[in-house]
């Protein structure tokens, strides 16, 4: 989701008018959100293992770009509404499996154990991040604290793999213990903000 107005008035540009012709063509938000997981998830799982870095980050934008057609879909056709978010939610956390297991993949053919515990433990502490605000949700408390949204943390991936396809060194395996770290922070100041609406007052 973009926060930012000045992002979402030039992301309107970009988005609406796919979205519109989506909706004529009688293409529904939800069937473009699983294309977007489905799409975007073979892709990583295909590409990187085998080194297509950029065009894992080529094909990665253009099937993220579901993330932004099917909510925008469901404002055209007014059937935005919870299934919408959890559908997409859901899927969101296969999407997120496939980029971290892809580089686990990577890096098991290189060889290199920085790149397979860092995008481990990006992996992990990603999905942990999602199952704290949820849970949280469950027992009546919010959990929208943390330094790494699932926005940040695929944005730095992106650049990683980017930069990796260009041959930069050492840049992935930095940048997935970054993803990491800032996770397992992330975990920590929901559990930290979660106890404090929840403890009994002294």
């Amino acid at each position: 989701m973009l926060n930012n107005p000045a992002a979402r008035k030039v992301a309107a540009v970009v988005i609406d008018p796919p979205a519109k012709l989506l909706v004529k063509m009688k293409v529904s938000p939800d069937a473009v959100t699983l294309t977007g997981t489905i799409g975007g998830s073979l892709s990583m799982l295909i590409l990187i293992p085998q080194g297509e870095f950029i065009w894992a980050f080529v094909l990665g934008v253009f099937f993220g770009m579901s993330d932004l057609l099917d909510g925008t879909m469901a404002r055209m056709t007014g059937t935005s509404g919870p299934w919408g978010n959890f559908l997409d939610a859901t899927l969101d956390r296969i999407t997120d499996g496939a980029v971290f297991g892809a580089l686990i993949l990577w890096g098991v053919t290189q060889q290199d154990y920085w790149i397979i515990g860092g995008a481990l433990l990006a992996l992990v502490s990603g999905q942990v991040v999602s199952y704290a605000k949820a849970r949280a949700e469950a027992v009546g408390a919010t959990a929208n604290v943390g330094i790494a949204e699932r926005a940040e943390r695929l944005l730095l991936a992106g650049f990683a793999i980017l930069l990796t396809g260009f041959g930069v060194p050492y840049v992935l395996p930095i940048v997935l213990w970054i993803i990491g770290v800032a996770g397992v922070i992330t975990v920590i100041q929901r559990m930290v903000e979660v106890s404090r609406q929840l403890r009994p007052a002294k």
